[in-house]
């Protein structure tokens, strides 16, 4: 099933999906499973896998810490991707790469997508890449069926807000405010402007991300965006209470969809 039709479906069932985050080889791949085994049985309908990386610029000291602790680890490309296969073939949630644009460009981009492809991927997000410099990519995956998922920012201008939702696929991927990840969001009239502004200019489903943690914030989202994101706040969970507050803060998350 493409992500697009994965999106529809599911919102013909709930009033917003969610979508969580794993940092590949962190706190462990061991660890990773269990994670994805808990987003299977609450149905978590889409799941970024971080590769990670030694300067991951858009995340928080949570996430950074997370990335070079993996690195330390060993863990690499073959096995990020082993990951995505198992996940793609065992759980029903869509996968999507996260990375930075160095991954990339060490891949190739033109054989980047084909990459994604091969693994199950149904898209990517890359941060850390304008939309100026996609290029070759574009294409790439429009050819592959693999949709790159675009950010926009509060901050940025009307004119640039309305270059980078003209190259949306898939869903737009909006940041609530500017910083990194990890920090709390209030859910403020300023949001939901920004995410009206959003909407106004593409068709494409939004899905809100940075600082998410509660299921009153998915409540909050209703009507207003597709998706919504949480990724530091449940992996702070498994850090705090370990497995079992990990999934009883997932599964309140999933309980709010609707």
């Amino acid at each position: 099933m493409s992500l697009s039709e994965h999106i529809r479906k599911g919102l013909e069932k709930r009033k917003i999906l969610l979508m969580t985050h794993v940092v590949v080889g962190y706190p462990s791949l061991e660890a990773n499973w269990s994670m994805l085994q808990a987003m299977s049985e609450a149905e978590v309908d889409l799941v970024e896998l971080q590769m990670p990386f030694s300067e991951p610029t858009a995340d928080g000291p949570l996430f950074v810490r997370a990335n070079q602790e993996s690195l330390s680890r060993g863990t690499n490309l073959d096995d990020y991707f082993t990951l995505m296969k198992r996940v793609v073939g065992e759980c029903p949630m869509q996968v999507l790469m996260m990375g930075y644009c160095n991954t990339a460009f060490m891949i190739g981009f033109d054989q980047f997508p084909e990459m994604l492809k091969e693994n199950g991927a149904s898209g990517f997000i890359i941060p850390d890449l304008p939309v100026e410099e996609y290029g070759v990519l574009h294409q790439k995956s429009a050819d592959c069926g693999i949709h790159p998922v675009m950010l926009c920012t509060p901050t940025n201008t009307p004119a640039r807000l309305e270059k980078i939702l003209s190259s949306a696929s898939g869903f737009v991927y909006c940041v609530s405010r500017k910083g990194v990840t990890g920090k709390s969001t209030e859910l403020n009239k300023e949001t939901s402007d920004f995410l009206e502004q959003c909407r106004e200019m593409t068709d494409v489903p939004l899905a809100l991300g940075f600082g998410l943690s509660r299921a009153q914030d998915l409540k909050m989202l209703h009507g207003k965006a597709e998706i919504a994101i949480v990724g530091s706040a449940l992996l702070r969970s498994w850090e705090e209470g370990g497995e079992s507050q990990y999934r009883e803060h997932l599964f309140e998350l999933a309980s709010a969809r609707n």
